[in-house]
Order: C-alpha cells, then structure tokens, then sequence
C-alpha cells in the first residue's frame, strides 16, 4: 500500500499533462496555397458568376430542365457518388470513435463435476472492461481530421459528378435535337433531289438532256438516300446515350419532343480566374486531400513516439447466481508503450505520407491549371465559332446563288450538268454543316458553363434509403 499512492499520482499527473498537451505537437504548418493567376479572363466580365444559378435554365427549355433534374435523381452516376459519401460518412464516424473510450462485457457460465460428488459445482462471472489512449501527440486528432477532410472532399467529387453530369445531359439531349435537323435536312434534299432527277428524266425523253446527265443526278439521289442510315443510327445512339445518363432501363420509353434547338444568349457573369476556382469542387476536392495528407504525416510523426493507454476492469464472480453482485474486484491500470526497433517501419510511413502530400500538391497546382485552361478553352472556342457560322452563313447564301445561276445556265445549254451537280453538292453540304455548327456552337456553352463549376449541387438532398 505504500507505492499505491505514488503511483496514482503519476496516473493522474501523466494524464492531465497529456490531455493539456495532446492534439497540439505535430499539427501540420499552414499551406499557402495561392500561385500566380492570370487577372483575368480572355473575354472579361466585372461583374462576378451567379454560383448558384442552375445554368441549364438560360436555354429556356422546360423539357432540358426536366431531363437534368431526373439525372439528377435517378442517375446510377449521382446515386454512386451518394453511396461513395455515405462511406466516407461512416469511415469519419469509425475514425471518430478513437476519441471516445472503449467498453465491452463479458460473461459465463459454468458447472463443474468431481468423482464422488452427487451435485456439480456451479460458477458464475460477468465482467466489464473499458480502454481509452490518451492522445499525447495528436496522433488521433490527425487522423481524424484527415478523415473529416476526406469525407469534405468526398462531398464535393459528388458536387463534380453532379456538375459534370448535367452537362453530359445537356449535350446528349442537344446533340439528339441536332441530330434529328440533320436527318429532317437530309430527307429534304432527297425530296429536291428526286424530283429534280424526275425533271431530267423528262428532259431525257424530249431529247433535251443526255443519259450522262440522268446517270449522274441518280447518283446524287443515291448518295443523298446512303446518309439516312447513318443519320438514324446516330439519333438512335444519342437517344441510348441519353437514357443510359437518365438511368432509363426502358430506352424506348424516353421521349424527346422539342423540335428546334435552343438559342444562346450572351456569355455569362465569368468573375475573374481566382473566383473561378473558388467555384469548381474539382479544385476545392484537390485542395481537400493535399490538406488530409498533411494531417496524416502528422499522425505518422505522431506514431513514432511512445503512446500511452488506460485501461480498467470490473469483474463480478460467484458460486451462486444469486450472490453474483456481491463478490467483485476491480482493476485500473495505465501503460506506456512506445517503439525501441521497428526497421525503420515507422520512419519509411512518415516519408511515404510526405509523398502522398507532395504528390496531391503537384495535382492540385495541375487541376488549378486545368480549371483555367478549360474555361478559356470554352471562350475562344464560342468566339471563333460565331465567326465561323458567320462565314458559313456568307458561304451558304453564296452557294445557293451559284446553284441558282448554274441551273440557268444547264437549262439554256451553256454549261454542262456536271456544273449543276458541283453546285447542288457544295450547297447540301452547306445545308448539312450549318446544322452542325449550331451544335457546336451549343456545346461549347455547355463546356463553358461546367469549367465555371458552381455551387448550386449544393443544394442536392441525398436518396431516401428506405428505413
């Protein structure tokens, strides 16, 4: 009894030292993790992004808004990354409970025989045990800050699924409309085309035109007549492409009504770059694990030194069940261990976790560059694009008055068909890209509105999982 006392005094004063001290030694150094910016974007706007703004809602189109919420809800891309947050959910509160004490029970139940005895020997025990570490160096709190990171970083990936996916809607859904144009202007150059061939043919039987020229206007008529499959076949691969990003199982029961395809309006609000990033989970995710990595070299620092642990016990035992409560003991004890030789186990993990954090540094500074790139990738690609459609429109009137002009010509004998056909063939061409360069003209708005990221995904409300 005479060393009990010093002993308790120890306890108390190593455990009120490490909980005055603990969490507080190898917390990480702050990062700067600002880097040089350009001020501002190719084509600048003062005024700053709407983050919130469901961007989709500037096309106009009740049918587009309907479509994306439904991917929004339905998708197996946006429930994959709830299933990935409600883990990262469950590994921070697994992670958590190491703050917390430990305790468990135990209990049995037994009867023993002996020779010559005419009734056995019964015994009874039940027992509690509770354990707690002390966290001296902050060991624990570094792991369980990195795992508060994690599942923050978690959250914004599903923020960047959400994102992401909507744009995806968007542009199937567009390319489906441009799609079915192409098909609506193909078969009306093939109405035009066979008729003008029934023309020829007339013309044939009179003597005014030549087999030559009936051979070559029904090799345009079938040339127009060889584009309808593979216009079908891609409306009906966009069609698939659409429902899959709906999460539609039926794909024949998704039904695309609108008929023309959106306008845009002028560019958006952009802010200036540094806004820009404040506004893409893509790089707040990036910025997340570099500082969940830090954390974990702390937690690997903290490993390398001694750890110490208390534990206590209450056991109940007796030969009768009904006396079971009165005969106990209890044992409290406290124990310091710590490594002397581990072969450099310790020491390689702190290293390897510095390199997991220089490794998420280099990809956050790639992800910064790539936010940038993206949205002055959208930018100069809509600006060229209205030139190009500008001159393409120039082009289309031009190819039509050629067209126009050279038929005169056919019909009073000064040029031969083969002129005609030049002329028909670089029009429908014309037709056929205008379409097309309207789609792209849409998508490259899309790409624009996603590099702007946003945080409107935000506002998204997780599954009811039914219980």
């Amino acid at each position: 009894m005479k060393i009990a006392r010093p002993i308790g005094q120890i306890c108390l004063i190593t455990t009120t030292t490490a909980l005055l001290f603990s969490c507080a030694i190898y917390a990480p150094e702050e990062r700067d993790l600002n880097q040089s910016l350009p001020p501002k974007f190719t084509l600048y706007s003062d005024d700053p992004y709407n983050t919130t703004n469901r961007w989709w809602s500037t096309f106009q189109s009740l049918e587009l808004d309907g479509l994306i919420n439904e991917a929004l809800t339905n998708s197996p891309t946006i429930q994959k990354a709830w299933a990935k947050l409600a883990q990262a959910d469950a590994v921070y509160a697994q992670t958590r409970s190491s703050l917390f004490p430990t305790i468990g029970y135990a209990g049995s139940a037994g009867a023993t025989w002996t020779q010559g005895s005419s009734s056995p020997v019964e015994s009874y025990n039940i027992g509690l045990d509770a354990a707690y570490e002390v966290d001296l160096w902050g060991r624990i709190q570094s792991e369980n800050q990195a795992a508060a990171l994690d599942r923050e970083a978690t959250r914004e990936q599903l923020n960047t699924a959400a994102i992401t996916l909507s744009a995806r809607v968007a542009q199937a859904w567009t390319a489906l409309l441009a799609q079915r144009l192409q098909t609506e202007v193909i078969l009306l150059q093939l109405e035009a085309n066979q008729t003008s061939l029934e023309l020829i043919e007339l013309r044939f039987k009179t003597a005014i035109s030549t087999a030559l020229d009936v051979f070559q206007q029904r090799q345009t008529v079938a040339g127009t007549e060889s584009l309808i499959p593979l216009a079908e076949r891609n409306e009906a691969l966009q069609q698939n492409e659409l429902a899959v990003l709906l999460g539609l199982a039926d794909f024949q029961s998704l039904e695309v009504t609108q008929k023309k395809l959106p306008t845009i309006g002028k560019l958006p609000a952009l802010g200036i770059p540094a806004e820009v990033l404040a506004n893409r989970p893509d790089v707040r995710t990036a910025g997340l694990n570099l500082y969940a990595a830090d954390w974990q070299v702390s937690a690997a620092r903290a490993d390398r030194l001694p750890a110490l642990r208390l534990t206590g016990s209450l056991d109940y035992s007796s030969d009768d069940i009904g006396d079971l409560f009165d005969d106990w003991a209890a044992n409290l004890a406290a124990s310091l261990t710590g490594p002397i030789f581990d072969g450099g186990r310790r020491k390689a993990e702190v290293a390897r976790q510095r390199a997991i954090a220089d490794e998420r540094l280099a990809t956050y500074r790639e992800t910064v560059l790539n936010a940038i790139k993206e949205v002055e990738n959208a930018l100069t690609s809509e600006q060229k694009q209205h030139q190009y459609i500008d001159r393409l429109d120039a082009r289309l009137t031009a190819a039509k008055r050629s067209y126009e002009e050279s038929v005169n010509r056919y019909r009073n004998g000064l040029v031969e068909y083969t002129t005609v056909l030049i002329q028909l063939n670089t029009l429908q061409g014309l037709e056929r890209d205008r379409v097309e360069a309207q789609f792209n003209l849409l998508s490259y708005r899309i790409d624009l509105y996603k590099a702007l990221g946003g945080s409107w995904p935000n506002e998204l409300s997780a599954p009811s999982t039914g219980e």
